[in-house]
């Protein structure tokens, strides 16, 4: 479905209950925060609702406060739309699917994996983030921006494209950002936040990880993985995987990165996070293996030990090599 169907759901609904992914970065919660002010000035109301608490780093974000986490009282939240943001499958929201009550579905999103679960799907693979969607909506619906709106665009939208460097970034990105910056933003504040915010404890983790990766294929893959006993040491602020990975693409001659992570909470489960520079559709890896996203960036949670898993996953990256 277009953006037209979504923005005549918008208009029909006038209470919305808007979550996105489990694990939240930047364009989950711009989108959010994006969408919720969206409906507001249309003189609808709007609740945040995730399973997750806020990440660390994200204290910056005006409206933050706005964002509630599942709990009993959200669960009796009242509502006629529920709004799906940055999520490819109604699974990834947690247990916050649950409480919706047959209401309708809207789902916004740009993963190529995304299921189509919604009674109105709006995916388009070709935005650079969930966060430039909302930006169409403004535009296309004639609501004005406002500086808390562009902040939380913005943020989400530097946060998907890394910086505008990945392959997602298009001249509408440009344009968008463009759009965004003449509300006079703090981008050194945005930025240091959301790269340059590491907790000197976790910096010290990540010291003791670097040494572990691996490489493969004559040095075309490299991947590293995680224990559980090395995630009990302490509470970590900054989410690792995200500057494990990055570390690692920055790797002369590296086409695909993958990190391997044991489950804290639960035994024999391993999240899967793959990484390419393009020559190899990490989105098929991951859809093997019952997960999904980009071409450049994808993931998946599978059942199994961690030695196992690995095995099977570069056996299937090297198969796209």
């Amino acid at each position: 479905m277009s953006l037209k169907k979504a923005v005549e759901c918008i208009k029909r609904n006038k209470k919305f209950l808007i979550t996105a992914h489990t694990n939240l970065e930047g364009d989950a919660l711009g989108a959010e925060l994006g969408f919720l002010n969206l409906v507001k000035k249309l003189g609808k109301q709007g609740v945040v609702v995730n399973e997750d608490n806020i990440p660390y780093g994200y204290d910056f974000l005006p409206g933050k406060n706005y964002i509630k986490k599942l709990n009993r009282k959200t669960i009796g939240t009242k509502f006629d739309c529920f709004v799906v943001l940055d999520c490819s499958d109604l699974n990834r929201t947690g247990e916050v699917y649950r409480i919706n009550r047959n209401r309708e579905v809207l789902n916004i999103d740009h993963h190529i994996s995304n299921r189509m679960f919604a009674d109105v799907n709006w995916v388009d693979p070709h935005a650079s983030s969930a966060s430039e969607m909302v930006y169409k909506l403004f535009k296309k619906m004639r609501v004005p921006l406002d500086k808390e709106s562009a902040v939380a665009l913005y943020t989400g939208i530097l946060a998907d494209t890394g910086s505008f460097h990945y392959s997602n970034t298009s001249s509408f990105t440009h344009k968008a950002a463009s759009e965004l910056l003449k509300f006079n933003l703090n981008i050194p504040l945005i930025f240091k936040n959301l790269y340059e915010n590491i907790p000197f404890q976790d910096m010290k983790l990540l010291a003791k990880i670097l040494p572990t990766i691996r490489r493969e294929e004559k040095g075309r893959i490299a991947w590293f993985q995680i224990k559980r006993k090395m995630l009990k040491r302490g509470k970590i602020s900054i989410d690792l995987s995200e500057h494990l990975l990055s570390f690692a693409r920055a790797i002369k001659n590296v086409e695909a990165v993958a990190l391997f992570k044991e489950s804290p909470g639960v035994r024999s489960e391993i999240r899967i996070n793959l990484r390419s520079q393009g020559n190899v559709d990490v989105n098929k890896v991951a859809q093997y293996f019952g997960g999904g996203g980009h071409k450049a960036a994808a993931g998946a949670t599978v059942k199994g030990k961690i030695e196992q898993v690995r095995k099977k996953v570069l056996a299937k990256i090297k198969e796209s090599l």
